[in-house]
């Protein structure tokens, strides 16, 4: 299953690049060395998914700032992710996306898939160097893999100084392609899949017709997306003590943008399901941010601000607050750290469909995806680090997160009243990290 997130992050990874050149590297490659960055990390959401990541950086500063970044990603990822479905004060039983199996969610509970399971293994690496005393430029390139999902990117950016090196603007550009290869198979959007039983896999795929050999429910094998990210950006220092910055961002992705193991629950009048169907998402998506971050150096410590408005042409628009204070404490430091975030649904949203809208006009478009509904989500934490000579560093960061899906305005019938529809996502974050 891909691990990448749908609402949409591809510029973290695409522009990297262009963010260096904006921000600078923490990571001071020193002349005729490397610098080593490595980090483990640990993500873990109550009942639901866990994560463990590992992560090495290597930077080399091959003189005259010709700089080179090669990093490497693993990461596994295994648990229960809600599959779209409302609860029921009932059993209910599901067919695995595969179709060589089912599941059964007791009464009462979010349904969960349980045989969600990944391993994902990334390559980046980057190369930048100045054109002249005031600009420089920097490419990337970007491989992704996991078991069924293949990503390549490439990026470029180009940065210039003016007013004596006090103000900076860049330009970045990048480019994916993306190959989806799902478990069982493309998901035909909207279709109703075959009631199960305990027992239905007895005769074999459950989504297979025992009379013709095909299926039904499957349109295609694999599908693919193609993501083009732009990124126009302006640093300016305004003193010694600060520095501020403004980002552009504007992406489009065109090809397959739906989850192919979401679903969607039919229920009636009394909100008793009837039936679930695929989840149709558009072929295409655009999407623009605006960003600002500003950092002032106190007389000993630092604060970090920063500010992100994102909307899109699904009707999503949402707002990140984030806010680090960096305590220095003689060869070492304390950062808390806060970070707020809230968005509204896309448009096609819906936690479940009526027979009556499905009788009588069936959407075109509909996803219970909560990741696309409308949520906030806070982050609480902080980072303990350990300064040593020549660059080394030890780390260790602890966070709390906690996302809240919300209620778009939607009157739920019956028996759906009694139910929690819009369940809590709770996780820990903890990370080592060295740099040597």
């Amino acid at each position: 299953m891909q691990l990448k997130d749908d609402s949409g992050n591809n510029v973290k990874a695409i522009l990297g690049a262009a963010a260096c050149s904006l921000l600078g590297s923490n990571a001071k490659a020193q002349q005729d060395a490397w610098q080593v960055d490595t980090a483990v990390l640990v993500y873990a959401e109550e009942q639901r998914v866990s994560v463990v990541e590992g992560i090495v950086s290597a930077t080399k500063d091959f003189g005259d700032q010709h700089i080179f970044n090669g990093k490497i990603t693993a990461d596994t990822l295994s648990g229960a992710s809600a599959n779209g479905a409302v609860p029921q004060p009932y059993v209910q039983t599901f067919a695995r996306p595969s179709g060589d199996g089912v599941y059964q969610v007791d009464a009462n509970e979010t349904p969960l898939d349980p045989t969600f399971h990944d391993t994902r293994l990334q390559l980046n690496a980057s190369w930048s160097q100045p054109v002249s005393a005031d600009s420089r430029y920097s490419v990337a390139a970007h491989a992704s893999k996991e078991y069924d999902y293949f990503s390549l990117g490439v990026s470029g950016s180009v940065a210039r100084d003016f007013n004596k090196k006090n103000t900076t603007l860049a330009f970045g550009l990048g480019a994916f392609i993306d190959q989806i290869d799902p478990e069982g198979g493309i998901p035909k959007p909207l279709a109703i899949l075959p009631q199960v039983t305990p027992d239905s896999v007895l005769n074999g795929n459950v989504f297979t017709d025992l009379s013709s050999g095909e299926n039904p429910y499957r349109i295609a094998k694999d599908d693919d997306k193609t993501t083009i990210d732009v990124l126009f950006g302006v640093t300016q220092v305004l003193s010694r003590r600060a520095i501020v910055q403004f980002n552009y961002s504007y992406s489009s992705v065109d090809g397959y943008l739906n989850d192919a193991f979401k679903i969607v629950s039919l229920v009636d009048e009394q909100g008793i399901s009837q039936a679930q169907i695929y989840e149709s998402r558009p072929d295409t998506r655009q999407k623009q941010s605006v960003f600002a971050q500003s950092k002032y150096h106190l007389e000993h410590d630092i604060i970090d601000v920063s500010y992100r408005y994102m909307w899109d042409d699904w009707q999503i628009n949402s707002h990140t607050f984030d806010l680090r204070y960096r305590i220095q404490l003689n060869g070492r430091y304390l950062e808390p750290h806060v970070r707020y975030y809230e968005q509204q649904e896309a448009e096609f949203f819906q936690p479940f469909v009526t027979t009556e809208q499905w009788q009588n006009e069936q959407p075109t478009h509909v996803s219970a995806d909560y990741r696309l509904g409308k949520m906030s989500a806070f982050t609480l934490g902080f980072k303990y680090g350990i300064l040593f000579d020549k660059g080394r560093e030890w780390s260790f960061r602890l966070q709390y997160y906690q996302q809240d899906p919300d209620n778009p305005g939607v009157d739920a019938p019956g028996v759906l009243a009694e139910q929690d529809l819009y369940e809590s996502v709770k996780a820990i974050i903890f990370q080592v990290s060295n740099s040597f």
